[in-house]
This record gives C-alpha cells, sequence and structure tokens, in this order.
C-alpha cells in the first residue's frame, strides 16, 4: 500500500474529511488528496503531523510496520523503558506472564 492509499483508508476510519484533515495538519484538503493519489509526498513534519492526528505511528504511516500500534501502547511502552531496571523487569516478567496465558487459553 503507497503512503497515498495509507492515508486515505486511516482518514476515512477517522471519519475525517480531506478538508478537515487539512486543517488539523495546517494546510489545505487539495494538498491532502494530492498526498492520497501520490502526486506529491509530504515532508516528515507533516508526515509526522499526519501520523499524530490519525494516531498511528509514522512507521506504520510510511507502511515500514505491518502492525498498527496504538498511541496509546506505544506510551504504555515509553513509560516501561525509562523505569529502572528492577521495575522493567518485574512488569516484563508479568507482562509475558499475561500474554502466555492469553495464547494458551486461544489453543484450549
Amino acid at each position: 500500500m503507497t503512503l497515498g492509499q495509507q492515508i486515505s483508508k486511516l482518514r476515512k476510519q477517522k471519519k475525517l474529511s480531506q478538508n478537515d484533515l487539512g486543517k488539523k495538519v495546517g494546510t489545505s484538503g487539495d494538498i491532502i488528496g494530492r498526498y492520497e493519489r501520490d502526486e506529491v509526498n509530504p515532508s516528515i513534519e507533516v508526515a509526522s503531523k499526519i501520523a499524530d492526528i490519525l494516531e498511528v505511528s509514522l512507521d506504520f504511516l510510511i507502511g515500514k510496520l505491518d502492525v498498527e500500534v496504538d498511541s496509546k501502547l506505544l506510551k504504555r511502552v515509553i513509560d516501561v523503558q525509562q523505569m529502572n531496571a528492577e521495575d522493567k523487569a518485574h512488569i516484563l516478567y508479568t507482562l509475558d506472564a499475561l500474554i502466555k496465558s492469553v495464547k494458551l487459553k486461544s489453543i484450549a
């Protein structure tokens, strides 16, 4: 999927018009349309703003990641990353146990 197609898909999922997205980004709906048609590419700064507004990572928006990382989940990951080693280890141990439990339930 191209960058333009991705912007269009995510914009429609958020029920935003091209004009709405353009206003939030600080540009026009016509420019958003040109991005979506892959006539031009946004600058890094504009692409970053679009990703923020659409609540996805820039990597997901540009197609570098196949899995959409929810911005709230990403915030939590960053919070854990900034913790001291002992607290981080406890949280990751607990998270690993919960993930294993959920996977086992899905098998049964």
